[in-house]
C-alpha cells in the first residue's frame, strides 16, 4: 500500500500562515508520519525502567534555601514566559479559546497571566515578555483580545503551533482534501500537541529574536494552570549554575495523590532522565504505573528550558519525542488518528536535566467546573494575578469536589450558584442532579447532595451544611 501523502493545495488560512510556514508544517508532519509507520511495539521496555537517581529530583526547599541574589532583575531579564494557549473551552461548554473564560472576579486566564507578569515587571523594573503559543483554533480570537493589553507593562508575542492533517484510521490517508478550515475540510486538521512548541517556536523566527534580545530561558506552562507563576528561586537556580554544568531543562513535578494516577512521571531510562506517559505503558503494567507507591511524583507541565539548547537541538535535528497516537471519532462517525507529542518528553535530549519536587500549590489546573468552583471560592485570595490558598484554611490540601453533569457547562454552573459557597472548612463535596445553591451557603466537612431524577434540590440562602447527605426533593418556594 502506498502511504505517500497527497499534494494539498495552497494555504487559505488567516494571513499569518505564509506558504513557508505551510511547507514547514508539512515537512514536520511528514517526519512524524514516517516515524509512526516505522515504530513497532511499545516505546519503552519495562524491565529497563529505573527510579531516577536521588540527586536528579531536588526538593524545592533545597532550591529555596539558596536564597535570592541582590539583583533579581538580572535573572528576570533573561526570562520569557510562554503559555500554551492552543486549547478551546469546549469541554466546559464554551466557544473560543479556553484562556478567555472568566475564572475569578471577571478575570480570564489570560488577564491573570498578564497581571502576574506586569506585577513582576513593575516590582523589579524588568522586561519579562509573554509569549502565547496559539493554534489555528485560538489564534484569531486571541489576537483580537490582545488589543486590550496595549497599555500594560508587558510585551506580548504570539506564534502558531503547526497544523497537521488527521489520518483515516483504516486507510492511513489524510482526511482533509484541501488546506481550508471551513466546510468539509474543517475536521481534517488538528494542532499536534504541545511537543510541537520546539519546531513552531524555531520556525516562527521568534526564538532567534528573543535570543538576540539577551533572553536565555523560557518558563512554559499550560494557560489553565493557575499555580504556574514565575518562581524566582527556580529561576535563580538555573541562572546561577556554573557554565560547564548549566542545567538546560527543569521539570516541576509534585507528589502524586490518588487523583493524579494518570499523570506522566519521571524515570531513569538508558542513563537518561525521561518522561513516561500512561500512553506508553504496556497494558500489563498500567496498574503498576498508576500506583502511588512505585511512581510517587507526576509532571505538572511547568517547564524551564534553555533557549540556546532548543536552537541547538532543532538545528541538529536532535529533538526526539515519543509519538502519542490519539484516536478520535469525527462527527460523521469516521475514526481518525492524531499523531501528537508532549513538550516534557524532550527532557531526555537536554543536558543536565533536573526535576524539582514543588509544592502542590504550583499545580492548580482548571479543567472542569469542579476545578472552577475551587478557584472562585474563598479558599483562594487573589493578588496581582496570583491565587494563593487562604491563611484561614487550616490544612493545605484542596477539597475534593465532584459536580454532576448538570454543572458541566460554565453557563449552567453559574446559574446554579447565586453566590459561591464558603468552602474554607470543606473536605469533600459531591453534587448530582438538579441542585441550586442560594446566597451565602456554607459547606463544611463532607457534603453529598443528590437530587434523584425528576427531583430538584434548592439549598436555601444562608444554609450551613456540615457532614451532611441531602437527597430526595427539597424545593424552597417563594410566596
Amino acid at each position: 500500500m502506498d502511504y505517500s501523502l497527497p499534494k494539498l493545495s495552497h494555504c487559505n488560512h488567516v494571513s499569518v500562515l505564509s506558504p513557508q510556514i505551510c511547507k514547514k508544517d508539512f515537512e514536520g508532519f511528514k517526519k512524524l508520519f514516517h516515524r509512526f509507520l516505522q515504530v513497532k511495539g511499545p516505546s519503552v521496555e519495562w524491565p529497563k525502567i529505573n527510579r531516577p537517581p536521588e540527586d536528579s529530583i531536588q526538593p524545592y526547599e533545597k532550591i529555596r534555601e539558596k536564597g535570592l541574589p541582590e539583583n533579581v532583575a538580572n535573572s528576570l531579564n533573561k526570562l520569557v514566559v510562554v503559555k500554551l494557549n492552543g486549547g478551546l473551552g469546549t469541554s466546559m461548554g464554551c466557544k473560543g479559546p479556553k484562556s478567555l473564560i472568566s475564572v475569578r472576579n471577571e478575570n480570564t486566564f489570560l488577564d491573570l497571566t498578564v497581571q502576574q507578569i506586569e506585577h513582576l515587571n513593575k516590582t523589579y523594573n524588568t522586561d519579562v515578555p509573554l509569549v502565547l503559543m496559539n493554534s489555528f483554533n485560538t489564534d484569531e480570537d486571541t489576537r483580537k483580545i490582545l488589543q486590550k493589553y496595549t497599555h500594560h507593562r508587558v510585551k506580548i508575542h504570539t506564534f502558531n503551533q503547526s497544523r497537521y492533517p488527521r489520518i483515516n484510521k483504516e486507510s492511513l490517508l489524510p482526511v482533509a482534501k484541501d488546506m481550508g478550515l471551513v466546510g468539509e475540510s474543517a475536521d481534517g486538521w488538528y494542532p499536534p500537541g504541545h511537543g510541537d512548541i520546539y519546531a513552531s517556536f524555531y520556525n516562527s523566527g521568534l526564538l532567534e529574536q528573543l535570543i538576540a534580545e539577551g533572553k536565555e530561558y523560557i518558563f512554559v506552562s499550560n494557560i489553565d494552570n493557575l499555580g504556574a507563576t514565575v518562581d524566582l528561586h527556580i529561576l535563580n537556580h538555573l541562572v546561577s549554575q556554573p557554565n560547564g554544568k548549566r542545567c538546560e531543562f527543569i521539570m516541576e513535578v509534585t507528589d502524586k495523590t490518588r487523583a493524579d494516577v494518570k499523570g506522566g512521571t519521571l524515570i531513569q531510562y538508558e542513563g537518561k532522565l525521561r518522561l513516561l506517559e500512561i500512553a506508553q505503558v504496556p497494558k500489563a503494567h498500567v496498574d503498576e504505573f498508576k500506583s502511588v507507591s512505585k511512581f510517587k511524583i507526576f509532571n505538572t507541565n511547568n517547564l524551564w528550558i534553555s533557549l540556546a539548547a532548543i536552537k541547538r537541538l532543532q538545528e541538529q535535528n536532535a529533538m526526539d519525542m515519543e509519538i502519542i497516537v490519539n484516536p478520535k471519532t469525527l462527527n460523521g462517525g469516521l475514526n481518525v488518528i492524531q499523531l501528537e507529542t508532549a513538550v516534557g518528553a524532550a527532557i531526555k535530549c537536554f543536558d543536565n536535566a533536573l526535576g524539582i519536587n514543588v509544592p502542590r500549590s504550583r499545580f492548580l489546573p482548571v479543567k472542569t467546573t469542579s476545578d472552577l468552583l475551587l478557584v472562585m471560592s474563598n479558599l483562594y485570595s487573589l493578588e496581582a494575578g496570583s491565587l494563593t490558598m487562604s491563611e484561614k484554611r487550616e490544612f493545605p490540601t484542596t477539597p475534593h469536589v465532584k459536580l454532576g453533569s448538570s454543572f458541566t457547562k460554565v453557563q449552567e454552573y453559574l446559574i446554579r450558584f447565586e453566590s459561591i459557597p464558603d468552602m474554607l472548612e470543606l473536605d469533600h463535596l459531591t453534587v448530582s442532579g438538579d441542585v441550586t445553591f442560594g446566597k451565602n451557603v456554607s459547606l463544611k466537612g463532607t457534603v453529598i447532595i443528590i437530587a434523584n431524577h425528576g427531583d430538584r434540590i434548592d439549598i436555601p440562602a444562608g444554609s450551613m451544611l456540615e457532614n451532611k447527605i441531602v437527597s430526595g426533593n427539597l424545593r424552597i418556594l417563594d410566596h
